[in-house]
């Protein structure tokens, strides 16, 4: 009896210790490789300490995820934690009373929090013109060169001269095609790597306002004569079969790590996924660029999504939102992830630590989305922040899926992208208005 007494006071002290722990919900987007890798930070974290669990849950696509956490917040059931792509930023920025700056729940969380500790280009993004970093940088991409090196050298390319220019980047097609591959080059995130990295690589505005970065008020501006080349050879290298396009999003993505596709511009963390499922030599090189543009190569922008914090939750569980950032920036986890994923270093420290440990010469390549990102930034190169982002990308996708068809004119899709474009920023412009 002494003993069923002992065990139920036992349960009952386990029970109230287990209630007495605070989930915390996470609410993102990384499918496959990538999925794994968020549960396993969740995991590692939770077996740090004993009063907080972080329960991530996958909400599918970063457009569905961001539509699930809207309706869920009018709804008073918000996830703690959301992940959103850098598309949706500016809509984050513009909901006030549905976010909690990131800066402000480290504060209150009795964390030490250093804007400065993070690599600028990406902190830089998600700070508002007041200085305050109002998400946590997670998991920032920027757009690479992925390079097959068995189909170079059966294509009688050297497998360790990726193209770097958009001339080279046709003529490694046209041999790539000529040695029987059906897909030479693809892209994933037409806009992002086509138009908007294209636009900061080359030192040109893909919107006005330094990219949106400057008011409410930026219209776009993708329809100079560089854009128009740009779009046009691609177009004709997309009737060659030179170029094949895959669809929306990262679509592209398997394509290039089946083997099908050759050669690919998408994010620098497709890295993880090739390193485990591809069965081929991997080359990583820098975006290409036409080297008779003055200033270029300049920079690339910053891809993947931040974590943005939501409002209305208990002060308890924002401390373990911000003892659960705190442990994201330790230099050694930072390190591990962007190591494991592809993803950007966060911190300055992670960078540092990954570099003396010799992972960059061990893997070559790995370091061009770094190197790409830490170039100086000019106005027309530090990113691009616009309101229905989101809605003007599928807009560029419909137009442009016109021209890969061969159905519609470079010039044409351009010029109706823009104009449907600027229709978003408008109705932006005046729903934001003071």
């Amino acid at each position: 009896m002494k003993f069923k007494l002992a065990a139920l006071a036992f349960a009952a002290v386990a029970s109230s210790s287990a209630q007495a722990q605070s989930e915390i919900q996470w609410w993102h987007s990384m499918g496959g490789a990538l999925g794994e890798w968020v549960n396993d930070l969740a995991k590692d974290f939770n077996a740090t300490q004993k009063d907080y669990k972080i329960v991530p849950v996958f909400k599918g696509s970063y457009d569905e995820s961001m539509t699930a956490a809207i309706a869920a917040f009018r709804a008073g059931n918000a996830p703690h934690i959301l992940q959103v792509f850098e598309v949706g930023t500016a809509t984050m920025m513009a909901s006030k009373g549905a976010i909690k700056p990131v800066g402000e729940v480290m504060k209150e969380g009795g964390q030490k929090f250093d804007q400065n500790a993070y690599v600028p280009a990406v902190a830089g993004y998600y700070t508002a013109p007041n200085g305050e970093m109002l998400s946590f940088p997670f998991n920032s991409s920027t757009p690479v060169f992925h390079y097959n090196k068995d189909a170079f050298k059966a294509a009688g390319l050297d497998p360790e001269k990726p193209p770097t220019t958009w001339p080279e980047v046709a003529l490694a097609a046209a041999k790539l095609k000529a040695s029987g591959h059906k897909c030479p080059f693809t892209t994933s995130w037409i806009s992002w790597t086509q138009l908007e990295s294209f636009s900061a690589w080359h030192n040109t505005e893909f919107a006005s306002k330094g990219n949106g970065m400057k008011g409410l008020d930026a219209r776009l501006s993708f329809n100079t004569p560089l854009h128009l080349r740009h779009i046009e050879n691609l177009a004709n290298m997309a009737k060659q079969g030179l170029f094949v396009y895959k669809g929306r999003g990262n679509a592209g993505d398997p394509t290039f790590v089946s083997g099908e596709c050759a050669m690919m511009t998408g994010s620098s963390a497709l890295y993880g996924n090739v390193v485990r499922n591809g069965k081929f030599g991997y080359g990583i090189g820098t975006l290409p660029y036409y080297p008779d543009v003055e200033g270029a190569p300049q920079n690339t922008v910053i891809g993947g999504a931040s974590l943005w914090v939501m409002s209305g939750k208990k002060s308890a569980e924002y401390k373990g939102v911000a003892q659960f950032f705190n442990y994201l920036s330790q230099p050694d986890v930072a390190a591990k992830s962007h190591q494991r994923t592809g993803y950007l270093p966060v911190t300055k420290a992670s960078f540092e630590l990954t570099d003396k440990s010799g992972f960059y010469k061990k893997n070559p390549g790995t370091d061009v989305s770094v190197t790409q990102m830490i170039r100086k930034t000019t106005d027309k190169s530090r990113g691009i922040r616009l309101g229905n982002f989101v809605q003007i990308r599928t807009i560029i996708d419909e137009e442009l899926e016109g021209v890969w068809s061969g159905k519609k004119a470079p010039k044409e899709a351009i010029d109706l992208a823009i104009k449907r474009g600027n229709e978003q920023l408008e109705r932006f412009q005046k729903a934001n208005k003071g």
